[in-house]
């Protein structure tokens, strides 16, 4: 067979990410704080992008030497010529000669118009008013305005408030040195996580002074500080109410079986009946597990809704963007233009470098309108399958995957997935992540409709509310009062269900729910 060489023309389609493709996903699946770091980098390696100010104004700044109203000086002159009016709002009132022409324009005695204030008189003011012009944030001619963040009280941290009592605890520095050493090692919650081993051979301190310093430090507040473990913590409490005798040592000792609530054990062991178990409880639920939390520095965040969900008014829902999560950003067309014009030749780089810079402004532009457009079409359809929710609420969150929302409104899986994660729509039932309106479909003890997951789980937790001590359900009691509603559900899906919520089994809510009815009668 001979061997030869032939030309063929062969058309074949193929799927290319390109970068500023693969940029476009990434945008779709960033949140709000992603979004807007990401755009502030573009904004400062890309002069054609500015940030929109929330007034609209897109940096037409006034003069220099235009006033408050956006007038010039030479037009302010010509308004004071015209009606005879002082020039400039700010010039002091307090001058000499201000009354009597107040009183001549104004055809009253400004010097008895306020006679009864005592608290107002007017030669105060010039004090008054050099005070506040010497406030943090204030100029000389009173033109900007104070910061209220000069005034408020800095946030004291766990150990600032520990190194103030350090020196009314310990006298030697050797001990206040280990003492620091000691407060470096603590975690949010108060708790000493250091070996004492090693930092006594680090300090070259034998174990003993270490741990004599270490009982000092517990002494001190808040409560419970320096311990090493929650039954120490616990314990240290009890001894500053001076209610930790041997039984309630028992107790804390055995957290374990408190934790199961196997209180026959707890009695056995701690000595009491059950009446002073009880009492023992009532004072450990008083106690603090964590006596650092208070000075925790960590600041919660709000959550920025990406979507808002209002009533239309003729029984349906509006779905828009949150104007707060959107971005504005506008592409500076006449900055372009002007560099054009002053430029150097086409060939140069730097046109060349602006030619980028405008095609990647038109690209993310361009990207953030479609990202706004896909999670607005991904909201409206979700609101679509879940309308039953809203009117009546999680009793009729129906059963939804992605494929249902990708097939409705004819984009990919992937696509749907990307704008659910991190994105949260606001809602007159409450703000919820879009993840939460889907869930795996329950089947029908009747052959209905399926039910959703998650409003199995709210029923579930609701009939567990409703239980007495005298009838606490258990699983089996359960799956029953759920197939008589139309349920179908097993036994262990119940039980997992029920321990995802950290909801206790049966056993342990009768004991729970007979020592809280006790507990309230005593």
């Amino acid at each position: 067979m001979a061997l030869s060489a032939n030309l063929f023309l062969r058309q074949s389609q193929s799927l290319v990410m390109t970068p500023q493709l693969m940029q476009s996903i990434q945008l779709l699946q960033m949140t709000h704080l992603e979004l807007m770091h990401f755009i502030a980098q573009e904004v400062e390696r890309n002069p054609l992008l500015e940030m929109a100010a929330d007034d609209g104004d897109l940096g037409g700044d006034l003069p220099d030497n235009a006033d408050r109203h956006g007038n010039t000086a030479q037009e302010s002159q010509a308004a004071s010529d015209e009606t005879g009016a002082s020039p400039s709002l700010d010039s002091d009132w307090y001058e000499n000669g201000a009354s009597e022409r107040l009183n001549d324009r104004l055809d009253t005695n400004y010097d008895t118009a306020f006679a009864d204030e005592g608290s107002l008189q007017r030669p105060d003011a010039p004090e008054l008013l050099g005070q506040w012009k010497s406030m943090p944030g204030q100029s000389g001619d009173g033109s900007e305005g104070y910061d209220l963040d000069d005034f408020v009280a800095g946030q004291v941290s766990l150990r600032d408030y520990l190194n103030q009592q350090v020196p009314f605890a310990l006298t030697s520095a050797s001990d206040q040195l280990l003492a620091s050493v000691l407060i470096d090692h603590l975690d949010e919650a108060g708790y000493l996580r250091a070996d004492l081993d090693e930092v006594a051979s680090r300090l070259g301190l034998s174990n003993a002074d270490v741990e004599a310093v270490l009982v000092t430090l517990q002494t001190l507040e808040p409560a419970g500080v320096f311990a090493r473990s929650l039954s120490e913590c616990l314990a240290i409490q009890l001894r500053q109410r001076d209610r930790y005798d041997p039984a309630m040592a028992g107790l804390v000792n055995n957290l374990e079986l408190l934790a199961k609530r196997d209180f026959a054990a707890l009695k056995k062991i701690c000595g009491v009946d059950e009446e002073d178990l009880v009492d023992m409880l009532s004072e450990i639920r008083k106690l603090n597990p964590k006596p650092g939390s208070s000075f925790e520095r960590a600041v919660s965040e709000s959550v920025t809704p990406d979507i808002v969900v209002r009533p239309d008014g003729l029984g349906g829902w509006q779905v828009e963007l949150n104007p707060d999560a959107l971005p504005r950003v506008l592409v500076n067309h006449t900055y372009m233009a002007a560099v054009g014009r002053h430029g150097a030749s086409k060939d140069a780089p730097d046109q060349a470098f602006m030619s980028e810079c405008l095609q990647n402004a038109n690209w993310l532009t361009r990207s953030l309108d479609q990202r706004a457009r896909t999670i607005t079409k991904v909201a409206a359809e979700i609101v679509r399958q879940q309308s039953a929710f809203l009117d009546h609420g999680v009793d009729h969150l129906r059963p939804l995957n992605l494929k249902t929302v990708a097939d409705a409104i004819k984009m990919h899986e992937s696509t749907v997935s990307r704008v659910t994660t991190n994105k949260y729509m606001l809602t007159p039932r409450g703000l919820f992540e879009l993840k939460y309106f889907f869930s795996v479909s329950i089947a029908s003890a009747e052959g209905g409709d399926s039910h959703s997951a998650e409003a199995v789980r709210h029923r579930i937790r609701a009939l567990i509310e409703k239980e007495s001590p005298e009838a606490v359900l258990s699983d089996d009691d359960i799956v029953y009062q759920l197939k008589s509603s139309g349920v179908d559900l097993a036994r262990r899906t119940v039980a997992k269900y029920r321990e995802s919520m950290n909801i206790p089994s049966s056993v342990q809510r009768r004991r729970e729910k007979r020592a809280m009815a006790k507990v309230s009668v005593g």
